[in-house]
């Protein structure tokens, strides 16, 4: 068996060292000294080469001893046990890596390409209104732990594809399909990571799940013309209902102020007219108070005060004398009696009116 062809010799050393210590004594011969210092410098390079590692940038060496994982190493220059006894495994930690699903990348660079041949059965899903829809997203991933990565999952990536698709369909089957394709897209991505998370840490996979992003969510083809016309008419409702907000914004405000104007111009109104009315009815009161106790007094100087408010509101006033034949002469009661200029103004070729009264 195999294991036996490559069991080591009597002398502590694997096979192909024993072979090629045989070929180098058929080589030098019975020469002593000098052919064993040869294979002691042979020996010492094979080991100094086998004894350290070098470990990139944006990589962790994973180390283990007869299989069994013992340590962990950074970037640099490393050592570690030669003939096998350590073996290095170097996993790329320091990068976010891209897993693609309902399409691939054919070329990536400034303008990539896509292609979606060959992927429409892992994209095409089912909604939970019964609707068909194509998905394609992409899980973005760093390794965490490069010992559960190597060691706990015997194929970490696979495992990830089945759990990433397993996980979307039934995010997609839990909704409608019109909130997959317009308004779910942010919430669905996100549940999906937290539970993509969940899944790979319980898995121990040692992946840390950094983002899902829903590339495009696009009815199937044979239908893409009608749904792209249902969400037309979407917009244009939403269109319609943000006009319509704007209008009431607009005018409802005015128009409650306005009417806040007239009620509070109303309500001064009435207090005015009510404070007037009781001004008007102590005033009375006080008339008739004053009236009950002097009412000549009182009757006398009413009527000067009516006379004098109608003699102040006319323009004028032309007096009557019954002596008098001929045409009367004007007189200005309003300049002469009240405040205004004394004396009268005569009609030219008229005398002046007598101050002695009639018999």
């Amino acid at each position: 068996m195999m294991w036996e062809q490559r069991r080591p010799s009597r002398t502590g050393f694997p096979p192909e060292f024993e072979e090629l210590f045989q070929r180098l004594k058929t080589l030098f011969g019975n020469r002593g000294a000098p052919v064993w210092i040869g294979i002691a410098l042979l020996i010492g390079l094979v080991v100094a080469f086998n004894s350290y590692y070098v470990v990139n940038p944006q990589e962790t060496a994973v180390v283990s001893r007869f299989g069994r994982f013992v340590r962990t190493s950074g970037p640099g220059l490393h050592f570690k046990i030669p003939f096998g006894v350590e073996q290095v495994q170097k996993v790329v930690t320091g990068r976010v890596l891209q897993r693609e699903y309902g399409y691939r990348t054919v070329e990536a660079g400034v303008r990539s390409r896509f292609t979606e041949k060959g992927y429409e059965e892992e994209a095409r899903m089912l909604s939970g209104d019964l609707n068909v829809v194509d998905v394609q997203w992409t899980v973005q991933y760093k390794i965490a732990d490069p010992a559960k990565y190597l060691f706990k999952v015997r194929d970490v990536e696979g495992t990830l594809d089945d759990i990433s698709e397993s996980v979307m369909r039934r995010m997609v089957g839990n909704r409608y399909a019109d909130e997959v394709l317009t308004v779910g897209r942010a919430e669905i991505a996100e549940m999906a990571r937290k539970e993509i998370q969940e899944i790979m840490d319980h898995y121990e996979t040692g992946i840390q799940i950094v983002a899902v992003k829903l590339q495009n969510v696009n009815p199937p083809e044979p239908v893409r013309a009608a749904f792209n016309e249902v969400n037309e008419a979407r917009q244009e409702k939403e269109r319609m209902i943000n006009e319509a907000q704007r209008l009431y914004n607009e005018n409802i405000p005015k128009a409650k102020g306005e009417a806040r104007q007239i009620i509070t111009e109303a309500e001064g109104y009435a207090t005015e007219r009510v404070n007037r009315a009781r001004g008007e009815a102590d005033r009375f009161l006080e008339v008739l108070s004053a009236y009950q106790k002097y009412p000549d007094i009182t009757r006398k100087r009413m009527y000067l005060e009516a006379f004098e408010k109608f003699i102040n509101s006319t323009k004028g006033v032309i007096i009557l004398d019954d002596s008098q034949k001929n045409f009367l002469p004007l007189v200005d009661i309003s300049k002469g009696l009240f405040g205004g200029e004394s004396g009268a103004q005569e009609t030219p070729g008229q005398a002046k009116p007598s101050t002695k009264p009639s018999n």
